[in-house]
């Protein structure tokens, strides 16, 4: 697995039950998942001669992260080792601007968009979809809330144009919520869907995520998970595919964002699904037969702990696992820093308001920002 992130850690948990033999590929040893993975090499992904003495050796490659080179996954291809997503699939994570490109030429909804070379090519945009603001993205690189402007004025716009990298212009849509869709494919072509979930973001990070949509309409929902599903095999994924969604005010679906890896909208998924997206996505890679996604409860809701006011958690866990002994708490191994994603809670019930409510509590009072 290329990348030493919580979503590696928590890939590597699901395949110890398999007695599958994970390598990692880690930044540094410190990373949340070289700290419990037997065998690491740190090294730069981004090195092509580093990759390939890492994936020497392998049965196949994952990623915990979309940054690897496309060039260089062609590369690995091309020397027999199995890569999933293939590069070519993956280059739709990675690129806002080809993902844009494909969704548009297979028909998936998506907001008004095009690449856009300057401030004043922004405005003429803005011009063409009703006036500002509108949305601007580097194509490259982006990921929580990173990369993206909501840009107000021709003036306001420069900020993207700095990176040196194209920029993605796209309307505003005016949303009544974010949506997400989760689905896992295997090489052979079976796929699976999860419930549409809704996930709801803070500061452009997602905090909040709450498995099914409370009062998505049904059809609505079928309609997110069979373009999920479509999308994935249109686009030829492999593993864990999180469509990001906008439902807008008058009942409609959109394209936001695309994910080829476990994905935080699908946590979830380890306490409220049968099979969770992090088991389904070791299936899919190894091309085993895939588990069920259905949902083991009513309602589960995930929120996401950052760091805060409690740098050791430890004292943390007294309060809330004496509070709710129902209470699943995934800490990822990370220095606590203001504002860092260090960890999520699940929780899971028939009751939506108490499920909140407990995983609310648990989050806050972890990070320290409620203290009873």
């Amino acid at each position: 697995m290329v990348g030493g992130g919580q979503l590696a850690r928590m890939t590597h948990e699901a395949g110890i039950p398999l007695g599958l033999r994970f390598k990692l590929l880690s930044d540094t040893p410190q990373d949340s998942a070289a700290q419990v993975v037997s065998e690491v090499v740190v090294g730069d992904y981004r090195d092509l001669d580093t990759l390939r003495d890492f994936a020497r050796g392998c049965d196949v490659i994952t990623f915990d992260h979309e940054h690897v080179p496309t060039e260089h996954l062609r590369a690995l291809e091309a020397d027999g080792i199995p890569v999933r997503p293939g590069p070519d699939a993956l280059v739709h994570a990675q690129d806002k601007g080809v993902m844009r490109a494909r969704l548009t030429e297979i028909g998936a909804p998506c907001p008004r968009h095009r690449i856009v070379a300057d401030p004043a090519d922004a405005a003429a945009f803005a011009d063409e979809v009703g006036g500002f603001p509108v949305i601007l993205k580097t194509v490259r690189g982006g990921y929580d809330g990173k990369g993206v402007w909501v840009v107000r004025s021709e003036a306001d716009a420069a900020e993207p144009f700095r990176a040196g990298v194209p920029v993605l212009a796209e309307e505003k849509v005016d949303f009544a919520r974010e949506l997400a869709a989760n689905i896992v494919r295997s090489p052979h072509g079976q796929a699976v869907a999860y419930p549409v979930v809704e996930s709801i973001q803070v500061d452009g990070v997602c905090d909040t995520v709450i498995a099914p949509a409370p009062g998505l309409d049904e059809h609505l929902a079928g309609e997110a998970q069979q373009l999920a599903l479509r999308i994935a095999a249109e686009l030829g994924v492999v593993g864990h595919l999180a469509v990001e969604l906008f439902e807008t005010r008058d009942g409609r679906i959109l394209v936001n964002e695309l994910a080829m890896r476990p994905h935080n909208s699908g946590h979830w998924t380890q306490d409220g699904a049968i099979t969770s997206q992090f088991a389904n996505h070791v299936r899919a890679v190894l091309d085993l037969p895939l588990g069920d996604p259905r949902p083991r409860a009513a309602w589960t809701v995930m929120c996401n702990v950052l760091g805060g006011d409690y740098p050791d958690m430890y004292q943390g866990y007294l309060h809330c696992m004496a509070r709710d002994p129902q209470l699943k708490i995934h800490m990822y191994g990370k220095d606590v820093k203001p504002g860092r994603k260090v960890g999520h809670v699940n929780t899971y019930g028939d009751d939506l308001a108490d499920v909140r409510e407990r995983a609310r509590h648990a989050a806050d009072y972890l990070r320290g920002t409620i203290t009873e």
